[in-house]
């Protein structure tokens, strides 16, 4: 049987980023992707995956990974354990300055 994985969608290809047990549900992890950056990797409490850019736009620091998670208005987000905004863990968007945004990245789990 094969171990269930998480894998983020990077210019048209699946890049594996570990094995899907290793994440702990309601923390982050970030992640070396080939290229170079990092990406704040995420699992809830209901076992639904995320994947952001681990950089804070508004320190330049490689953050978000440890920030707290929540939902405003229905939709999951990261805050940033430095200044605390807020990014929608779906859209990238941040719920606190709409100018704002870091990139996501779709995901999927399978073995």
């Amino acid at each position: 049987m094969m171990t269930p994985t998480l894998q983020l969608h990077l210019d048209d290809a699946w890049f594996q980023v570990c094995e899907l047990s290793r994440l702990t549900p309601g923390r982050g992890v970030a992640a070396l992707l080939p290229d170079g950056r990092q990406a704040a990797v995420f699992v809830d409490r209901s076992g639904r995956a995320y994947a952001i850019d681990n950089r804070d736009p508004f320190t330049g620091a490689q953050v978000l990974s440890r920030g707290l998670l929540g939902t405003a208005g229905g939709r999951p987000f990261v805050a940033s354990p430095l200044l605390k905004q807020r990014f929608d863990l779906e859209t990238g968007r941040c719920l606190d300055d709409e100018a704002v945004t870091v990139r996501a990245y779709p995901v999927r789990t399978g073995a």
